[in-house]
């Protein structure tokens, strides 16, 4: 059985019309799974039926979509993928267990998707795609009551649970947005397992699992701005993954009892004042082996004042290998310094990076940050960040004389005045000066 509260966004309109990552785009005579007009990460979601859960989904069009889907299954290329197949499976369950539907069909061709995907599991790429394997295949293994599915489930979870939540709760990509999507995965598992006392899981598993939702909870909860955002550092956007707020609901739902954490070894910080929220990044890119998600945004930071966003992280609009891309990536798209034009680190072909700035913390107290970090080879780059007084202080040197720029990026809300005599910009009702 399987209920739950929470549903996806609205991606699937009438007459076979889908809406991904706010492209629109209608099927006149059939749908093609391997549509790619838009990129591969549209057909991603076109392949994941997330709107299978979505609250406007009626039992007999969710049933149409999977059959259709199932007719084309000898032509399918990105939907076999072990990423699209592990999401897609869960939603199966999910609306197949809600809905009460028992249809042969439909379970053999789920059936044999796991198959598919119990035998090309992503360990070459490891991170957070071999993670939504391992959830799905704990999904598979209560509805089919496969031993052989539950216990790889298991094997994964345990050991990469481990190794991806950092010390201090954060996912060891680094990316809020991931953090989130992951978080809610493992809730789902948690209320799966509650719902179906029976399952084929164990109950020290289920333990586990709790654990390390609470890790998760505490550090997400502790980045998380007042007005309930997150900040968008990395291969972070906005309506993809479910709310903070969403998930601590579901929690408390759950029965998880949580507070927030003293962050560490994320390389993550934040400064709280009355009036102020300031988030910075002053660690290291991301784990070494899967920096897949990371920019070049060392010593970034963002600021909220009274609730409201001033200076923002842009966040990401595309997963293309493209100049834009490129771009949202790059060190001048962050609020920090780039000497050169340069980026801190080598940030390249989409998910790649190669050279990669090394950061030593100096100075970690409750109102003050110092830190340098070595991306630009000779010129070596220290930031110091320090609040008093409802008065936030940036100092940056650089070790030789050479071009630097520093960057601020404000959100499109604001209203800038810049007095140039007194080399002073004045934002909302921020006094900022520069010297």
């Amino acid at each position: 059985m399987w209920e739950n509260e929470l549903h996806f966004s609205k991606s699937f309109i009438e007459n076979n019309t889908f809406n991904f990552l706010n492209i629109k785009h209608e099927f006149k005579d059939r749908i093609d799974w391997n549509y790619n007009q838009y990129g591969k990460l549209w057909t991603y979601n076109l392949n994941y039926f997330d709107f299978l859960n979505q609250k406007e989904i009626t039992k007999s069009k969710g049933v149409s979509l999977i059959v259709d889907f199932i007719k084309n299954d000898t032509v399918l290329k990105d939907a076999k993928e072990p990423y699209p197949t592990s999401l897609r499976t869960i939603n199966w369950i999910k609306f197949l267990s809600k809905n009460s539907i028992s249809n042969s069909e439909i379970n053999q061709s789920l059936y044999n998707h796991y198959q598919i995907l119990l035998h090309n599991l992503e360990y070459h790429l490891l991170g957070n795609h071999l993670l939504e394997n391992a959830f799905s295949l704990f999904f598979g293994g209560y509805y089919f009551n496969d031993k052989t599915l539950s216990k790889k489930a298991e094997i994964i979870l345990r050991s990469e649970l481990s190794e991806q939540l950092l010390e201090d709760g954060a996912h060891f990509e680094l990316s809020p947005m991931y953090h989130q999507i992951l978080l809610y995965r493992l809730l789902d598992c948690i209320s799966l397992a509650q719902q179906n006392k029976n399952g084929s899981s164990n109950s020290s598993l289920i333990i586990f699992l709790q654990k390390k939702a609470v890790k998760m909870l505490a550090w997400l909860e502790t980045i998380t701005f007042n007005n309930s955002s997150i900040p968008m550092v990395n291969d972070s956007a906005y309506q993809i993954a479910m709310s903070s707020q969403q998930l601590f609901d579901y929690a408390k739902r759950l029965k998880l009892q949580w507070s927030k954490t003293q962050l560490s070894d994320s390389g993550y910080r934040k400064f709280s004042t009355d009036n102020y929220e300031i988030f910075m990044d002053v660690g290291q890119l991301a784990v070494s082996y899967q920096p897949g998600h990371a920019h070049a945004d060392t010593f970034s930071f963002i600021l909220h004042a009274s609730n409201q966003p001033i200076i923002v992280d842009p966040g990401l609009s595309t997963y293309e290998i493209n100049a834009t891309r490129e771009r949202e990536r790059s060190t001048v798209y962050h609020n920090t310094v780039s000497i050169n034009d340069k980026n801190s680190s080598q940030v390249w072909s989409g998910f790649r990076v190669a050279k990669r700035a090394k950061v030593n913390l100096s100075v970690d107290k409750k109102s003050k940050i110092e830190a340098l970090h070595n991306g630009y080879a000779n010129h070596k780059h220290t930031r110091q960040f320090s609040v008093e007084n409802e008065t936030f202080t940036i100092k940056d040197s650089i070790s030789k004389s050479t071009e630097v720029k520093a960057y601020f990026h404000f959100h499109p809300d604001c209203k800038l005045c810049l007095e140039r005599d007194k080399n002073r910009l004045l934002v909302n009702n921020i006094e900022i000066t520069f010297s």
